[in-house]
């Protein structure tokens, strides 16, 4: 059970505020990356962006219109000439005019919004594609010595959520900080166009709302900091609890937990009210500050219209003006955060984009078998030899020392030795999974590295302890990857396996879909994986552990099964449970990265080594 302190982070809510933001370690280095990704798209995105600008230009001159249609229309209306009402008439066709130019301003206004819209949101999607076919085609360019430090979680969140990320935030934070930005400029600008005094007044009462904003923002930021940390406690603990309820049971350990849950859940709720409430607070702020603007803008506008010094249709076009002024200043705080959200999405992914690959092999010709470039070639007999071979993990630390074996084709070798003694290491260097730091490993006196990794690994068919059973029918999970395999073919593989008779009483049988509705057993998946083995039919075969997570009635299936398909083959059998290979042409017995001692079953027995010692121990019976 993992400890407090592997407990995955839960994602705290996000208020009006923002919430937690996870910022990159450098801002404009990865932005750049994206940049230079997506340079094909910069031409559509300049011209989005222009789009959105000159809508927002259009959002702008309409308040200045509507002060001239007030204006028109209070000319029109009755004056007081010595203390008489005189009538005057309005100019329809003057406001006419005018409306009709607000009309096409607002159209223009959501037209060219739209245009924005759609082109941001077609050029972040193809960014998003693009990037998952990149990982895509990474993830099979990267040695599995990657995947050793570094979880498939992992891995799969940079596909899913970081590049999802990128995708949502830059269509939505690019467009908004640039419409923000020309709104902000553009309400400012046309403030003092109609009178600078009724600005500097709508500008000093939003920065009223500005500095209290700054004050909640900061507190809230810290309630939600606290409130992720607690959450992930939460979600923690939940998790652990749950995986792990019948050890809890069994040490009566429900209270603690309990207690524990407690404590956590009440940092939780004191944390998330707090963050709710202050960012709660925003929007009646925001609405605040746009009152307080128009009733400045009213007192102000009122005394100097009295004076003489505008007309009414400014205090109109400048109740407008105030909101559009303070709109944007909301926008720009969540904009940059969706930027940083989106350049910290960005630093992962192009970090794993930037991993070192396995060198390219394409120059390489295929010596092995028959898949020549010129035609030529014989099937692979099956000889294998590790000759002085020497590995390592991490330099200066040795796994493999000096491990030299020769095995005729069709034996089978069986490899054993105490966890960690490099048995499962042999068969990756085997396959080239790794390179190996010294040495060399012949198949049919053809070393392994002048040949393509793909060109070795037709050479092989596996099975595993790790079953593996893919989303897809009976059929294609047992011809995987196999081209011109025949139905005949798959069903005489699950014959000799035993597994024919189950798969034709599924409702569709080979064609019936292997998912979370169609329930196979451990044993059954192995059998499955032994039947994949022999349809792909290759020359050499290796075993690894595949019969020690089944109970014993499974294993004599599996076993049966397994020794079927070695006939004629070489094999390499990795085994705890030595009674399996008993019948071995070669036994060799690893400890610390060294071969100690190799032989068959009886000889090692007679040699009273190592092997004895462990076979024996696995057959002590206590009396």
């Amino acid at each position: 059970m993992p400890g407090p302190t592997n407990r995955p982070m839960g994602r705290g809510p996000h208020g009006p505020a923002g919430g937690v933001v996870e910022k990159p370690q450098d801002f404009g280095v990865s932005m750049g990356k994206l940049v230079r990704f997506c340079r094909k798209y910069i031409p559509a995105i300049i011209i989005a962006l222009v789009l959105g600008a000159a809508g927002t230009i259009c959002q702008i001159v309409g308040p200045d219109k509507l002060k001239d249609m007030t204006n028109e229309i209070t000319k029109g209306l009755p004056a007081l000439v010595n203390g008489k009402p005189v009538m005057n008439s309005i100019d329809l066709d003057a406001v006419a005019r005018i409306g009709w130019l607000l009309v096409a301003l607002y159209v223009g206004y959501a037209i060219l919004s739209y245009l924005q819209s759609w082109l941001m949101a077609d050029i972040t999607q193809r960014t998003a594609q693009e990037l998952r076919e990149a990982i895509s085609v990474k993830i099979n360019k990267l040695p599995l010595g990657y995947f050793d430090k570094v979880s498939y979680g992992d891995v799969l969140s940079r596909i899913t959520n970081d590049v999802d990320a990128i995708g949502q935030t830059l269509g939505q934070s690019l467009g908004s900080l640039i419409t923000s930005i020309t709104l902000f400029v553009g309400a400012l600008v046309m403030m003092f166009w109609n009178n600078w005094i009724m600005a500097l007044c709508a500008i000093g009462s939003s920065l009223v709302g500005l500095v209290l904003m700054g004050a909640i923002m900061a507190a809230s930021q810290r309630y939600f900091t606290r409130q992720q940390v607690a959450l992930g406690d939460v979600n923690g603990h939940v998790e652990e609890m749950y995986s792990g309820h019948i050890i809890v049971k069994a040490y009566n350990g429900e209270a603690d937990a309990i207690r524990r849950f407690e404590k956590y859940n009440a940092d939780l709720y004191d944390s998330g009210w707090k963050s709710q409430f202050l960012s709660g607070l925003m929007m009646p702020l925001m609405q605040f500050v746009g009152n307080f603007g128009y009733v400045v803008v009213c007192v102000v506008g009122a005394a100097l219209a009295m004076d003489g010094q505008i007309e009414f249709g400014v205090i109109v076009a400048f109740m407008m003006y105030i909101r559009l002024f303070t709109q944007p200043l909301s926008q720009f705080a969540q904009a940059f955060q969706n930027l940083q959200r989106c350049a910290a999405a960005s630093e992962r992914v192009f970090g794993f984009l930037e991993e070192p690959e396995m060198a390219d092999e394409s120059d390489k010709p295929a010596l092995l078998g028959t898949d020549r470039a010129d035609g030529t070639g014989a099937p692979v007999r099956g000889d294998v030899t590790f000759d002085h071979v020497r590995f390592e993990y991490e330099p200066g630390k040795p796994i493999i020392n000096d491990f030299s074996a020769s095995v005729k084709a069709g034996q089978k070798v069986a490899i054993v030795g105490p966890t960690g003694a490099g048995k499962t290491t042999m068969v990756n260097l085997l396959m080239r999974f790794y390179e190996i730091a010294g040495g060399r490993i012949t198949i049919d006196g053809v070393d392994t590295k002048s040949v393509p990794r793909w060109n070795v690994h037709d050479q092989f068919s596996m099975v595993l302890q790790d079953t593996w059973v893919f989303h897809g029918t009976v059929r294609e999970n047992i011809a995987y990857s196999k081209a011109g395999v025949t139905d005949e073919q798959i069903r005489e593989a699950c014959r000799a396996v035993g597994l024919d008779h189950y798969i034709q009483s599924l409702p569709d049988g080979y064609d019936t879909v292997l998912d979370e509705n169609t329930s196979l057993s451990a044993g059954q998946k192995q059998l499955l994986t032994i039947a994949r083995a022999m349809v792909q039919d290759a020359p050499i075969l290796i075993l690894d552990e595949a019969t020690s997570s089944v109970d014993t009635r499974t294993e004599e299936l599996i076993q049966k099964a397994m020794d079927a398909l070695t006939v004629g083959r070489t094999s390499f059998v990795i085994a705890h449970r030595l009674s399996t290979i008993r019948d071995a042409d070669m036994i060799l017995v690893m400890n610390h990265g060294d071969v100690i001692e190799r032989g068959t079953h009886d000889e090692l027995l007679a040699a009273g080594g190592f092997y004895a010692d462990l076979y024996n121990s696995q057959f002590t019976l206590v009396g």
